[in-house]
């Protein structure tokens, strides 16, 4: 399996509290980017930058729960095609961290086998390629 690759991204002002772990310094959720393909991962953790978020990227789920003990607010986005996931680690997930969005991005339109997941845990599925206007507007929606 792949190591663990994490990319943080962050604006000029809120570097200090990025590595501190903390919410950003204008209250808005840390966003972390769950995508085994690098390159889109850094390119959608790009988009939140310019929006004035605060990302973490991840390549792999295992150190998932690691980064969200480290934040006080964030959300999380994973990519449903690139990474194996279940309806037992969402909703494992989401007991652990009610408070915490999942949003999700996937070329395909129907998920059966997280049909429990998409209808009681995961608030938002994005279609591929991703929408600026539509992520950002759910992020908005979701992490208020």
């Amino acid at each position: 399996m792949p190591r663990l690759e994490e990319t943080t991204g962050a604006t000029a002002n809120n570097r200090k509290e990025k590595s501190q772990g903390r919410r950003s310094p204008m209250g808005r959720p840390i966003i972390m980017v769950v995508d085994a393909d690098k390159e889109q991962c850094r390119k959608l953790c790009s988009l939140l930058i310019q929006e004035n978020y605060e990302t973490v990227g991840l390549h792999y789920l295992p150190n998932l729960e690691e980064i969200v003990q480290k934040t006080s607010r964030g959300a999380v986005i994973l990519d449903l095609d690139s990474l194996v996931v279940d309806n037992r680690f969402i909703k494992d997930f989401k007991r652990r961290y009610p408070d915490v969005p999942i949003m999700a991005l996937s070329s395909r339109s129907y998920h059966p086998e997280l049909e429990q997941s998409m209808s009681d845990h995961i608030c938002a599925c994005f279609k591929k390629p991703p929408d600026p206007d539509e992520i950002i507007y759910g992020i908005k929606g979701f992490c208020q």
